[in-house]
């Protein structure tokens, strides 16, 4: 299985998705992906889960913060780039043209967080880690596998990213005239950053699905997973289909707690 010890600055490491129900969000995550989970007491009392692929940390359900419960907002899944030195790269984000908007904090001994908004909108999670490096397992079943930004101004995102984390990027030209751009950690593409509303690009992205980060996880069957999450109380966004130059089935699906997210068929490992 494809095992990650440490994660690179600038690489996608994580993702958690924040709910109005984690009970009813762990029934429906553990018959979409099979995953078991362990749970921990939040410091207001509440609590949230780890979620595992066998003995593997890859995500977390957690309780939405007041604000979002008050503005009666859906599940979101937030995306968390490495990095070396947050509180340093927090004081860029304003430079690149973002917004910081939480932290950064220490989370105890596991790392250190911050929120920031890239430019066009997106909130995007940073993460600095001390015990905690991020997903143990990257495009496996049931783990992170891609993230790609869908915003109205997709250069001012590509700069920001590039400013924050000196991503090199590849741009691939589309039939309706944009671009698809895929940032890059020693040559190897991590994430993509989309028009909103676009066309095919050079990565799985089956979903448009509105602005900000969409969350893909591998899957062993799209078809299979796409039939337990309907199963399960989904919405289907966007049926399986080929992504032909990701080479691969995807598909996009909405929690009951409208969550939104997508699915990508991966090869197994050998």
């Amino acid at each position: 299985m494809s095992r990650v010890e440490r994660y690179q600055h600038g690489e996608p490491c994580w993702t958690d998705v924040q709910t109005p129900d984690v009970e009813a969000a762990k029934t429906f995550y553990a018959a979409v992906f099979g995953w078991t989970f362990q749970d921990l007491p939040t410091p207001d009392g509440r609590s949230y889960a780890q979620a595992f692929v066998g003995e593997d940390l890859v995500s977390v359900i957690a309780p939405q913060n007041p604000s979002q419960e008050a503005a009666g907002q859906p599940a979101q899944w937030n995306v968390y780039f490495a990095a070396d030195d947050a509180h340093g790269l927090a004081h860029d984000v304003v430079h690149a043209g973002g917004t910081v908007q939480f932290g950064p904090e220490d989370v105890a001994d596991t790392g250190v967080m911050l929120f920031m908004e890239v430019p066009g909108g997106g909130t995007t999670g940073v993460w600095q880690a001390g015990t905690h490096t991020g997903s143990a397992l990257y495009n496996e079943h049931g783990a992170f596998a891609w993230a790609e930004l869908l915003t109205p101004e997709p250069q001012s995102a590509v700069a920001f990213f590039q400013h924050l984390f000196g991503h090199d990027v590849t741009e691939y030209p589309q039939d309706d005239g944009g671009t698809y751009s895929t940032l890059m950690v020693d040559g190897a593409e991590v994430a993509g950053i989309a028009p909103a509303g676009g066309g095919d690009g050079g990565k799985p992205n089956a979903s448009r699905a509105g602005n900000g980060w969409q969350v893909y996880f591998g899957v062993s069957s799209a078809s299979e997973t796409v039939m337990a999450a309907a199963a399960a109380g989904a919405e289907v966004l966007v049926e399986p289909e080929f992504a032909e130059d990701a080479g691969t089935l995807v598909a996009t699906l909405k929690d009951p707690q409208g969550g939104v997210f997508s699915v990508v068929e991966i090869e197994p490992t050998p």
